[in-house]
């Protein structure tokens, strides 16, 4: 039978454009179509008779800084379609004094989709609760509460020293130690490494769902106008057939199991990356204390990423040594990005897209991987499944040493 598909790039003839008209014309006709029709019915204005009133007002604070304990800094978003005036603001039930810091300006108005930060002058006492609130000029009111409030470090040269040793010890050196393993893993028969991948893929699978979890959860304090929850869904979705796409583009008939270390490596950094983020915001929001025993909670968990990260060339020829360097590096080395990055510009909407694609990421590689083990074996074997039990309960009880 003849293969007659054509997604290799050819052009196909099925008909021409009728009245024998130019190609591009067919092309733009549906576009000049679409704005006569729009500028008709704004012409038009089918709704004038209709006695409605504006758009609600949206505003979000997305977060609170605390650069002394005299001062609270809300940063705030304006979601919805009109600009917004923000007459006072409520500090635990009383009326305080502020400045509203946008474009570079005080001010009192928010234009649609602007940010600014919200300073009230303010004496608060670390631990206890602060509640504040927005009264905008037609009375509608807009609550955030601080937690446990403390004072949010800043941007310092000590603190990006701090957390660029933080995620030495959270990151890479975890990574490093796991992937000490390779030797033992080559010595394995098939059988044992085929549980070895599945332990692998049980181990993403546990960070895709942690991963997964916290970024719906982070897609509520987005603002409202970036649709948190799509945002989360499409950096999933996105990630998923972007990494699908550079496999099957690298692809040449088998799976490369060097291409697939290299995708474990880049899921698992990404994955790296959003936690570094939490580490570097939390501090920098004065929200995490990083003792000795949260560090040894990080490393405890982040070990088992490292057999995750060699296993897939467990079997045939070892790699050059700087291939070893690279994938330690792409998995581990990402969490002190994120600790500067958080650090530096704490947003609940990068920290949401960051965790979405890092789970995109680590879907597409567990399917990589298990595509790997069925070509070469039986993927649902008692224990392979048993492996990818183990995998999850792994993570899930090192998982319970760290706490932000």
């Amino acid at each position: 039978m003849t293969d007659e598909r054509t997604d290799g790039g050819a052009t196909v003839a099925r008909g021409g454009m009728p009245f024998g008209l130019p190609t591009w014309v067919g092309a733009v006709a549906p576009l000049v179509l679409l704005a006569v029709v729009v500028a008709g019915f704004v012409f038009l204005n089918p709704f004038a008779g209709l006695v409605t009133g504006g758009a609600l007002p949206d505003v979000t604070v997305t977060h609170a800084s605390l650069p002394n304990d005299e001062t609270v800094v809300l940063h705030v978003t304006n979601n919805g379609p009109d600009p917004v005036t923000i007459s006072q603001v409520l500090v635990n039930d009383a009326y305080w004094d502020f400045t509203l810091y946008a474009g570079g300006e005080a001010t009192n108005t928010l234009a649609p989709m602007e940010s600014g930060r919200v300073v009230v002058p303010y004496h608060w006492t670390p631990g206890w609760d602060l509640h504040t609130g927005l009264v905008l000029s037609d009375g509608t009111t807009f609550t955030h509460t601080i937690p446990a409030p403390q004072v949010s470090p800043g941007l310092t040269g000590e603190l990006l020293g701090l957390l660029a040793v933080v995620g030495l010890f959270v990151g890479v050196i975890p990574v490093a130690l796991g992937m000490l393993w390779y030797p033992v893993m080559q010595g394995m028969s098939d059988r044992s490494l085929h549980a070895i991948l599945l332990f692998a893929v049980g181990v993403l699978a546990f960070l895709a769902f942690d991963a997964g979890f916290e970024a719906f959860e982070l897609a509520a304090e987005v603002p409202g106008a970036f649709e948190g929850n799509l945002l989360v869904v499409l950096g999933i979705l996105g990630a998923l057939l972007l990494v699908q796409a550079v496999s099957a583009w690298n692809a040449s008939g088998d799976v490369n199991p060097l291409g697939i270390a290299y995708l474990v490596a880049l899921s698992i950094g990404l994955h790296n990356l959003a936690e570094g983020l939490a580490i570097g915001s939390s501090v920098a929001l004065g929200r995490v204390s990083l003792g000795a025993f949260l560090v040894v909670g990080f490393m405890i968990h982040n070990v088992t990423e490292g057999p995750a990260v060699v296993a897939p060339v467990a079997e045939g020829e070892r790699p050059a040594l700087r291939h070893f360097v690279a994938l330690g590096v792409i998995a581990g080395a990402p969490v002190i990005l994120g600790g500067w990055i958080g650090s530096i510009a704490f947003s609940p909407t990068l920290g949401a897209l960051f965790l979405a694609i890092g789970v995109g990421a680590i879907l597409q590689v567990n399917w990589e991987i298990g595509t790997m083990v069925r070509r070469r074996g039986s993927l649902g074997t008692p224990t392979n499944v048993l492996a990818f039990l183990a995998g999850l309960a792994v993570m899930y009880a090192t998982d319970l040493l760290v706490a932000l």
